[in-house]
Protein backbone atom coordinates (compact mmCIF):
# COMPACT_ATOMS: atom_id res chain seq x y z
CA UNK A 1 0.00 0.00 0.00
CA UNK A 2 1.48 3.61 -1.13
CA UNK A 3 1.14 6.31 1.19
CA UNK A 4 0.49 9.53 -0.28
CA UNK A 5 2.40 12.52 0.54
CA UNK A 6 0.02 14.72 1.56
CA UNK A 7 -0.59 11.92 4.46
CA UNK A 8 2.96 12.13 5.46
CA UNK A 9 2.88 15.67 5.54
CA UNK A 10 -0.13 15.43 7.85
CA UNK A 11 1.38 12.91 9.52
CA UNK A 12 4.27 14.88 10.29
CA UNK A 13 1.98 18.00 11.42
CA UNK A 14 0.45 16.53 13.70
CA UNK A 15 3.67 14.70 15.54
CA UNK A 16 5.19 18.14 15.69
CA UNK A 17 2.29 20.03 16.83
CA UNK A 18 1.79 16.80 19.69
CA UNK A 19 6.02 17.91 20.41
CA UNK A 20 5.19 21.20 20.72
CA UNK A 21 2.46 21.35 23.05
CA UNK A 22 4.38 18.94 25.17
CA UNK A 23 7.72 20.84 24.92
CA UNK A 24 5.55 23.83 25.97
CA UNK A 25 4.01 22.02 29.11
CA UNK A 26 7.62 20.92 29.70
CA UNK A 27 9.02 24.38 29.98
CA UNK A 28 6.06 25.55 32.06
CA UNK A 29 6.91 22.68 34.90
CA UNK A 30 3.78 20.42 33.72
CA UNK A 31 4.25 16.57 32.48
CA UNK A 32 1.73 14.67 29.97
CA UNK A 33 1.26 11.80 32.94
CA UNK A 34 1.23 14.40 35.79
CA UNK A 35 3.74 12.04 37.85
CA UNK A 36 5.93 13.48 40.86
CA UNK A 37 5.49 15.38 44.44
CA UNK A 38 2.50 17.37 44.43
CA UNK A 39 1.30 19.96 47.42
CA UNK A 40 -1.59 22.32 47.55
CA UNK A 41 -2.44 25.58 49.13
CA UNK A 42 -5.44 27.83 49.18
CA UNK A 43 -5.64 31.47 49.15
CA UNK A 44 -7.64 34.42 49.03
CA UNK A 45 -5.08 36.87 46.74
CA UNK A 46 -2.71 34.86 44.61
CA UNK A 47 -1.02 38.47 43.98
CA UNK A 48 -0.38 37.44 40.00
CA UNK A 49 1.25 34.45 40.99
CA UNK A 50 0.66 31.92 37.48
CA UNK A 51 1.74 28.53 36.83
CA UNK A 52 5.97 27.60 36.64
CA UNK A 53 6.26 30.46 38.96
CA UNK A 54 9.56 29.35 41.56
CA UNK A 55 8.98 28.00 44.82
CA UNK A 56 11.46 28.50 47.14
CA UNK A 57 12.36 26.57 50.82
CA UNK A 58 15.17 28.58 53.15
CA UNK A 59 16.14 30.65 50.06
CA UNK A 60 16.71 26.71 47.39
CA UNK A 61 14.21 26.59 44.89
CA UNK A 62 12.33 22.74 45.42
CA UNK A 63 10.14 23.15 42.84
CA UNK A 64 7.18 25.21 40.90
CA UNK A 65 3.75 26.02 40.94
CA UNK A 66 2.10 23.40 38.54
CA UNK A 67 -1.05 25.23 38.23
CA UNK A 68 -3.64 27.82 39.57
CA UNK A 69 -7.59 27.11 40.16
CA UNK A 70 -10.56 28.90 41.39
CA UNK A 71 -14.12 28.30 42.14
CA UNK A 72 -16.57 30.81 40.47
CA UNK A 73 -16.43 33.09 43.16
CA UNK A 74 -13.29 33.86 42.99
CA UNK A 75 -12.62 33.67 46.72
CA UNK A 76 -11.07 30.53 47.01
CA UNK A 77 -7.82 30.34 45.23
CA UNK A 78 -6.10 26.76 44.92
CA UNK A 79 -2.28 26.92 44.17
CA UNK A 80 -1.14 22.95 43.29
CA UNK A 81 2.23 22.76 43.59
CA UNK A 82 4.59 20.24 42.11
CA UNK A 83 8.22 19.35 43.99
CA UNK A 84 11.12 18.53 42.04
CA UNK A 85 11.72 15.82 44.75
CA UNK A 86 9.93 14.00 47.58
CA UNK A 87 11.34 16.70 50.10
CA UNK A 88 10.28 16.05 53.71
CA UNK A 89 8.72 18.87 54.59
CA UNK A 90 7.04 19.25 58.11
CA UNK A 91 3.20 19.13 58.83
CA UNK A 92 3.22 22.58 60.43
CA UNK A 93 4.73 24.29 57.22
CA UNK A 94 3.79 27.45 56.33
CA UNK A 95 3.19 28.44 52.31
CA UNK A 96 3.41 32.54 51.77
CA UNK A 97 3.90 34.30 48.34
CA UNK A 98 6.30 37.25 48.41
CA UNK A 99 6.16 40.09 45.87
CA UNK A 100 9.22 41.14 43.70
CA UNK A 101 8.76 44.07 41.86
CA UNK A 102 11.19 44.11 39.64
CA UNK A 103 10.11 40.27 38.75
CA UNK A 104 7.46 37.64 39.24
CA UNK A 105 6.32 36.55 42.59
CA UNK A 106 7.18 33.60 43.89
CA UNK A 107 6.26 31.30 46.85
CA UNK A 108 7.80 30.91 49.92
CA UNK A 109 7.94 27.84 52.52
CA UNK A 110 8.71 28.61 55.87
CA UNK A 111 9.61 25.12 57.52
CA UNK A 112 8.31 23.82 60.58
CA UNK A 113 9.40 21.94 63.37
CA UNK A 114 6.83 19.03 63.16
CA UNK A 115 8.56 15.31 63.01
CA UNK A 116 5.33 14.08 60.35
CA UNK A 117 5.97 15.69 57.16
CA UNK A 118 3.73 15.94 53.98
CA UNK A 119 2.60 13.62 51.37
CA UNK A 120 1.77 14.04 48.00
CA UNK A 121 -1.90 15.40 47.86
CA UNK A 122 -1.80 17.27 51.15
CA UNK A 123 -2.79 20.90 51.65
CA UNK A 124 0.01 23.12 53.63
CA UNK A 125 -1.05 25.60 55.33
CA UNK A 126 -0.98 29.18 53.77
CA UNK A 127 -0.38 32.46 54.96
CA UNK A 128 -1.01 35.88 53.49
CA UNK A 129 1.86 37.86 53.82
CA UNK A 130 1.74 41.40 52.61
CA UNK A 131 4.44 40.98 50.50
CA UNK A 132 7.62 43.55 50.07
CA UNK A 133 4.95 47.00 49.12
CA UNK A 134 2.61 46.15 51.73
CA UNK A 135 5.04 45.96 54.65
CA UNK A 136 6.67 49.08 53.61
CA UNK A 137 3.05 50.43 53.14
CA UNK A 138 2.04 48.85 57.01
CA UNK A 139 5.60 50.31 58.25
CA UNK A 140 4.73 54.06 56.11
CA UNK A 141 1.93 54.44 57.47
CA UNK A 142 2.64 54.97 61.08
CA UNK A 143 5.22 56.96 60.20
CA UNK A 144 3.16 59.33 57.63
CA UNK A 145 0.36 59.89 60.71
CA UNK A 146 3.62 60.89 63.13
CA UNK A 147 5.38 63.30 60.36
CA UNK A 148 1.61 64.75 59.70
CA UNK A 149 0.95 65.56 63.52
CA UNK A 150 4.87 66.64 63.78
CA UNK A 151 4.62 69.53 60.80
CA UNK A 152 1.09 70.26 62.51
CA UNK A 153 3.03 70.91 65.62
CA UNK A 154 6.03 72.58 63.73
CA UNK A 155 3.63 74.67 61.60
CA UNK A 156 2.17 76.03 65.06
CA UNK A 157 5.73 76.63 66.47
CA UNK A 158 6.69 78.89 63.39
CA UNK A 159 3.93 80.50 63.74
CA UNK A 160 4.02 81.22 67.75
CA UNK A 161 7.56 82.15 66.82
CA UNK A 162 6.90 84.42 63.73
CA UNK A 163 4.72 86.51 66.58
CA UNK A 164 7.15 87.02 69.06
CA UNK A 165 9.46 88.61 66.53
CA UNK A 166 9.04 92.19 66.23
CA UNK A 167 10.68 94.57 64.05
CA UNK A 168 13.77 94.77 66.80
CA UNK A 169 14.30 91.22 67.41
CA UNK A 170 14.27 90.84 63.19
CA UNK A 171 16.95 93.57 62.94
CA UNK A 172 19.18 92.01 65.44
CA UNK A 173 18.70 88.76 64.00
CA UNK A 174 20.11 90.31 60.89
CA UNK A 175 22.97 91.46 62.61
CA UNK A 176 23.62 88.51 63.57
CA UNK A 177 23.09 87.28 60.21
CA UNK A 178 25.81 89.58 59.15
CA UNK A 179 28.29 88.81 62.12
CA UNK A 180 28.13 85.34 60.92
CA UNK A 181 28.83 86.27 57.54
CA UNK A 182 31.87 88.89 58.42
CA UNK A 183 32.96 85.43 60.85
CA UNK A 184 33.13 83.04 58.20
CA UNK A 185 34.86 85.31 55.82
CA UNK A 186 37.61 85.88 58.27
CA UNK A 187 37.67 82.26 58.90
CA UNK A 188 37.86 81.64 54.93
CA UNK A 189 40.79 84.81 54.88
CA UNK A 190 42.65 82.55 57.59
CA UNK A 191 42.19 79.49 56.29
CA UNK A 192 43.79 80.94 53.02
CA UNK A 193 46.40 82.57 55.07
CA UNK A 194 46.89 78.95 56.48
CA UNK A 195 47.10 77.18 53.07
CA UNK A 196 49.79 79.80 51.90
CA UNK A 197 51.35 78.86 55.11
CA UNK A 198 51.78 75.03 54.63
CA UNK A 199 52.31 75.51 50.57
CA UNK A 200 54.97 72.70 50.04
CA UNK A 201 56.85 75.18 47.45
CA UNK A 202 56.35 78.72 48.49
CA UNK A 203 55.19 78.36 52.15
CA UNK A 204 56.70 79.97 55.13
CA UNK A 205 56.70 76.27 57.40
CA UNK A 206 57.99 74.86 53.93
CA UNK A 207 61.08 77.04 54.14
CA UNK A 208 61.68 77.18 57.70
CA UNK A 209 61.74 73.18 57.34
CA UNK A 210 64.51 73.41 54.67
CA UNK A 211 66.30 76.13 56.88
CA UNK A 212 66.31 73.40 59.16
CA UNK A 213 67.17 70.37 56.82
CA UNK A 214 70.04 72.82 55.94
CA UNK A 215 70.98 73.23 59.44
CA UNK A 216 71.12 69.44 59.96
CA UNK A 217 72.99 68.67 57.06
CA UNK A 218 75.45 71.15 57.90
CA UNK A 219 75.50 69.36 61.12
CA UNK A 220 76.12 66.06 59.14
CA UNK A 221 79.19 67.82 57.09
CA UNK A 222 80.56 69.09 60.30
CA UNK A 223 79.83 65.56 62.41
CA UNK A 224 84.22 64.94 62.60
CA UNK A 225 84.24 68.92 63.74
CA UNK A 226 81.73 68.31 66.57
CA UNK A 227 83.16 65.38 67.47
CA UNK A 228 86.69 66.52 67.94
CA UNK A 229 85.60 69.86 69.74
CA UNK A 230 83.21 67.52 72.61
CA UNK A 231 86.46 65.39 72.92
CA UNK A 232 88.93 68.39 73.65
CA UNK A 233 85.98 69.83 75.87
CA UNK A 234 85.84 66.03 77.61
CA UNK A 235 89.61 66.41 78.14
CA UNK A 236 89.55 69.80 79.49
CA UNK A 237 86.79 69.08 81.98
CA UNK A 238 89.05 65.78 82.77
CA UNK A 239 92.10 68.34 82.77
CA UNK A 240 89.86 70.50 85.28
CA UNK A 241 88.43 67.78 87.63
CA UNK A 242 92.12 66.79 87.96
CA UNK A 243 93.74 70.14 88.65
CA UNK A 244 94.07 71.05 92.80
CA UNK A 245 91.03 73.82 92.58
CA UNK A 246 90.86 73.53 96.38
CA UNK A 247 94.69 74.67 96.55
CA UNK A 248 93.62 77.69 93.95
CA UNK A 249 90.75 78.24 96.38
CA UNK A 250 92.91 78.06 99.25
CA UNK A 251 95.72 80.15 97.60
CA UNK A 252 92.98 82.82 96.48
CA UNK A 253 91.48 82.66 99.68
CA UNK A 254 94.94 83.66 101.34
CA UNK A 255 95.73 86.13 99.11
CA UNK A 256 92.65 88.11 99.68
CA UNK A 257 93.35 88.18 103.36
CA UNK A 258 96.26 89.51 103.00
CA UNK A 259 95.52 91.92 100.85
CA UNK A 260 92.76 92.93 103.69
CA UNK A 261 95.28 93.03 106.20
CA UNK A 262 97.30 95.51 104.00
CA UNK A 263 93.64 97.79 103.38
CA UNK A 264 93.16 97.45 107.26
CA UNK A 265 96.80 98.89 108.07
CA UNK A 266 96.60 101.38 105.67
CA UNK A 267 93.29 102.73 107.60
CA UNK A 268 94.71 102.72 110.43
CA UNK A 269 97.05 105.16 111.98
CA UNK A 270 99.42 102.64 113.15
CA UNK A 271 101.72 102.31 110.25
CA UNK A 272 103.44 105.05 108.14
CA UNK A 273 101.10 104.90 105.05
CA UNK A 274 98.30 104.97 107.78
CA UNK A 275 99.78 107.77 109.45
CA UNK A 276 100.30 109.97 106.16
CA UNK A 277 97.03 108.87 104.91
CA UNK A 278 94.93 109.77 107.66
CA UNK A 279 96.63 112.37 109.86
CA UNK A 280 95.73 115.82 108.51
CA UNK A 281 98.82 116.95 110.52
CA UNK A 282 101.06 116.30 107.75
CA UNK A 283 98.64 118.40 105.78
CA UNK A 284 98.93 121.06 107.65
CA UNK A 285 103.28 121.17 107.61
CA UNK A 286 103.21 120.53 103.62
CA UNK A 287 101.47 124.02 103.76
CA UNK A 288 103.32 126.28 106.11
CA UNK A 289 106.20 124.84 104.74
CA UNK A 290 104.98 125.57 101.22
CA UNK A 291 103.63 129.34 102.49
CA UNK A 292 107.07 129.46 104.13
CA UNK A 293 108.98 128.68 101.27
CA UNK A 294 106.90 131.44 98.58
CA UNK A 295 107.71 133.86 101.23
CA UNK A 296 111.52 132.97 101.33
CA UNK A 297 111.51 133.50 97.61
CA UNK A 298 109.51 136.82 97.34
CA UNK A 299 112.09 138.01 99.98
CA UNK A 300 115.09 136.65 97.97
CA UNK A 301 113.82 138.23 94.87
CA UNK A 302 113.50 141.81 96.89
CA UNK A 303 116.52 141.55 99.18
CA UNK A 304 118.76 139.39 97.37
CA UNK A 305 121.58 141.37 98.62
CA UNK A 306 120.94 139.82 101.98
CA UNK A 307 121.34 136.15 100.74
CA UNK A 308 124.21 137.53 98.15
CA UNK A 309 126.54 140.29 98.59
CA UNK A 310 128.93 140.89 95.76
CA UNK A 311 130.20 144.74 96.08
CA UNK A 312 132.82 146.69 95.03
CA UNK A 313 132.35 150.15 95.91
CA UNK A 314 129.97 149.56 98.53
CA UNK A 315 126.31 149.61 97.84
CA UNK A 316 123.04 150.29 99.16
CA UNK A 317 120.16 148.52 100.87
CA UNK A 318 116.93 147.96 99.08
CA UNK A 319 114.49 150.40 100.08
CA UNK A 320 111.66 147.88 98.78
CA UNK A 321 109.60 146.26 101.69
CA UNK A 322 109.47 142.13 102.02
CA UNK A 323 106.36 140.63 100.70
CA UNK A 324 104.25 139.80 103.84
CA UNK A 325 102.80 136.88 104.14
CA UNK A 326 99.31 137.07 103.00
CA UNK A 327 98.28 133.77 104.25
CA UNK A 328 98.08 133.43 108.24
CA UNK A 329 99.47 130.24 109.52
CA UNK A 330 97.10 127.39 110.60
CA UNK A 331 97.85 126.68 114.08
CA UNK A 332 94.98 124.43 115.03
CA UNK A 333 97.05 121.04 113.92
CA UNK A 334 100.77 120.92 115.31
CA UNK A 335 103.21 118.47 113.74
Amino acid sequence: MKISNETKIGALTVVAIVFLILGFNFLKGKSVLKTGFFLYAKYSDLKKLSASNAVYANGFQIGTVYSTTSDPSLRDLIVEIKLSADYQIPANSLAGIETNPLGAPVMDIQLGSSTTFLKTGDTIRSVENAGMLGAISNKLGPLSDQLTSTLVTLDTLMRNFNSLLDTNTKGNIRSVIVNLNDATASVTRSTISLEKLLNTQSGALAQSLEHVNEFTNNLAKNNDKIDSTLMYLQTTTRNLSHADVDGLINSFKHSADSLSNIINRVNSTDGSIGALINDKSLYNNLNNITRSLNVLIDDLRVHPKRYVSISVFGGKASKEAPLNDPLPVDTTHKP
